[in-house]
């Protein structure tokens, strides 16, 4: 089974405020930011987080866009809910509820390398791969499919450097707080469906057109 632990922990405060941007004015450069940290409405049941990919995973951030594009997370549950540590979905075992004592162990038939990104770290809404243990799997490959959404930085910050943080969660964090708060039998499963019914690409906005000088005016 692909688990992440939980344990308590404390931290002082990190990084620095994002600089700010002019909104109305979108460049060429910030489309491109765009495309290289594409950005995906992961549409439940219980509402809609929107993720941004990092650009500097860029194994984990195409594999993700490749899955998106085949549908595989469509109809996929949230398998694995634990309030105040994390939520955890992308397993394709989870469509099938004759399948449950197999929920967490599935997924496509590779892993993807780690990508361990110093300046990324557990935070709320972080979105990271789940994986198999260390004694299976010393070199803490992801898992080819399942990822896990952060509840509580607090609880998760003894897991910086050990999975791969390849997003964040930009709009919808609330949802994380109603998921997280679903009841949950013994092994952590909801009782009540959670489930991811679309993962749809947010396009960039088209670049303004240009303004076009009055080439005919005269004085």
């Amino acid at each position: 089974m692909l688990l992440a632990f939980a344990s308590c922990g404390q931290h002082g405060r990190r990084g620095a405020a994002d600089a700010q941007t002019d909104s109305t004015s979108i460049t060429d450069s910030m489309v491109n930011k765009l495309i290289e940290e594409p950005e995906f409405d992961i549409i439940t049941n219980m509402g809609t987080m929107r993720v941004k990919l990092y650009s500097k995973t860029p194994k984990h951030r195409d594999n993700f866009v490749k899955l998106v594009k085949e549908r595989y997370y469509d109809g996929i549950r949230f398998h694995r809910v634990i309030e105040g540590f994390m939520i955890q979905a992308g397993d394709p075992f989870s469509r099938d509820t004759a399948k449950i004592d197999m929920w967490g162990q599935g997924g496509p038939d590779y892993t993807v390398p780690a990508e361990f990104v110093n300046e990324y770290w557990h935070k709320k809404g972080a979105l990271a791969a789940a994986r198999k243990g260390d004694m299976a799997n010393p070199k803490k490959a992801s898992s080819g499919s399942q990822f896990y959404i952060v509840h509580d930085e607090n609880a998760c910050l003894h897991l910086d450097g050990q999975y791969t943080i390849f997003g964040e969660v930009i709009e919808g964090l609330n949802v994380i707080d109603r998921i997280a708060r679903v009841d949950v039998d013994r092994y952590d499963r909801p009782m009540e469906d959670v489930i991811i019914t679309a993962v749809k690409a947010v396009e960039p906005e088209p670049l303004p057109e240009p303004v076009k000088s009055d080439s005919t005016k005269t004085e």
